[in-house]
């Protein structure tokens, strides 16, 4: 993870929606607390597929098949859930149209408030097309280039962007820290380092 795009802004902040929405913020931090760890608290996550989140590989490759489908597929919310640390979040930066860029900030429940409506009446297909990688022990920042089409047989995306995928480890399982997402557009075109290599 514009008006197209999966996660956009619906017009360049919303996964695939029509509304424009106001900018979201994301809310000035509280007092520090003690740290706690998705183990800590088991019902703020369904149980994930192991294969899901056994390797970064796998996690990744699950975000964007749940994502995908036709014209009112179900999509699996709980398999999503399952994917993200109860902190997660998904954001995406786009385009205002007095010129300035925001930030709009959803919690995985917004994500799929926000978009359920969307693929109920519009196919998305949305993969990987390429990835580039940085890791220091238990962090893992994924750049993945995504491609989204309204048919899995769609020649052409309509839209491409970059996810920026922030994963940490536990010790048992990879947990989606956040998500990020810009999608390309006139002004900003995919640099070559970011493009599948032929």
């Amino acid at each position: 993870m514009s008006a197209r795009h999966w996660m956009g802004w619906m017009a360049a902040m919303a996964i695939v929606g029509g509304a424009h929405a106001q900018p979201g913020q994301v809310p000035p931090a509280g007092p520090v607390a003690a740290a706690t760890t998705p183990a800590a608290t088991p019902a703020a996550s369904p149980a994930a597929r192991p294969v899901d989140v056994a390797t970064v590989d796998g996690i990744v490759a699950a975000l964007y098949d749940i994502i995908s489908g036709t014209a009112g597929q179900p999509r699996d919310w709980d398999r999503m859930r399952s994917l993200f640390a109860p902190e997660g979040r998904l954001m995406a930066v786009g385009a205002r149209p007095e010129g300035v860029y925001a930030l709009r900030a959803m919690t995985v429940e917004d994500y799929i408030a926000r978009n359920s409506k969307a693929f109920a009446t519009m196919g998305f297909f949305e993969r990987e097309a390429a990835r580039s990688t940085e890791t220091f022990g238990q962090i893992v920042h994924v750049f993945s280039t995504y491609e989204s089409r309204h048919a899995r047989g769609d020649a052409v995306p309509f839209q491409r962007g970059i996810n920026s995928i922030q994963l940490y480890h536990d010790g048992k399982r990879w947990w989606i820290v956040n998500l990020l997402w810009r999608a390309e557009d006139a002004s900003l075109r995919l640099p070559e380092r970011y493009l599948p290599r032929r």
